[in-house]
Parts: C-alpha cells; structure tokens; sequence
C-alpha cells in the first residue's frame, strides 16, 4: 500500500516535471485564424489521415501536432517529437529505423527506431530540412 503511494505520488512529480520543460501544451487564442486552427484540428483528429502542419519556425506546429495528437484515436499512445535537423546524417537511418547490435561499427546493443517507439502513437518530424519556397 505504502509502495503503490510512492509509485503515485513519483509519477505526479514525473509528469509535473515534464510539463514544465515541454511547456505548454494546449492551444490558446481566440482570434478568428486560432478558431479555424482549432476547427481543422477537430475535422482531421477522428481520421486516420496522415496530416503535414507548415508554418515559419516558431509559430507553434509542435504544439498543433501535440493537440492534434491528443484529439485523435491515437491520443492514448506516445508522442515522440523529432527535431531531424539536430539528426546527424551518418546516423538519421539507424534513429528513425533503428538497428541490431553488429550491424554496424559502434552497435554494441539493439536500438529501437523512432518509428518503432511511436507505433501507436505519433511520430512528428520538425525541421525537415531548409524551408522551402511555395511553388505556384
């Protein structure tokens, strides 16, 4: 009984923690352009679609994503965050797909894949690359 209260009360300070280095994670505003972010959000979260959020950096795609992701179906598994360029390219393969130990130089144990930690949830992939200009 003791135990399970400690477990508990760890987990809080755990997630409390989390919150406070992650931020914010809810969508505040409540100008028409946050209201139309906010009914996209709602159209697209019951689908299984996959959903591509653009905007300049700072602007807040993370936390769409975090609330798009906690609206959907798969709200209850992970949400894994992938800033890709802080990804070296030697190794952007082995941390999206992960490998086995020996595969390599290096691989002294198996690693699982981004992708492998976000089944079931929602991988979100930020800074792709340079910013690219629209094309017309």
């Amino acid at each position: 009984m003791v135990e399970r209260r400690e477990l508990k009360n760890k987990n809080i300070a755990l997630q409390t923690r989390l919150q406070a280095v992650e931020g914010p994670t809810v969508l505040v505003g409540n100008s028409p352009p946050m209201q139309a972010v906010h009914r996209l959000i709602k159209t697209v979260a019951p689908t299984d679609s996959t959903a591509m959020i653009l905007g300049e950096t700072g602007t807040g795609k993370e936390l769409a994503a975090r609330t798009l992701f906690q609206q959907s179906k798969r709200g209850d598994g992970p949400f894994v965050p992938v800033n890709c360029g802080a990804l070296s390219e030697n190794l952007v393969e082995s941390e999206l797909f992960g490998h086995r130990r020996g595969s390599f130089t290096g691989a002294e144990r198996d690693h699982k894949g981004l992708f492998e930690v976000a089944n079931g949830g929602t991988l979100f992939l930020d800074e792709v690359g340079e910013p690219q200009q629209n094309i017309r």
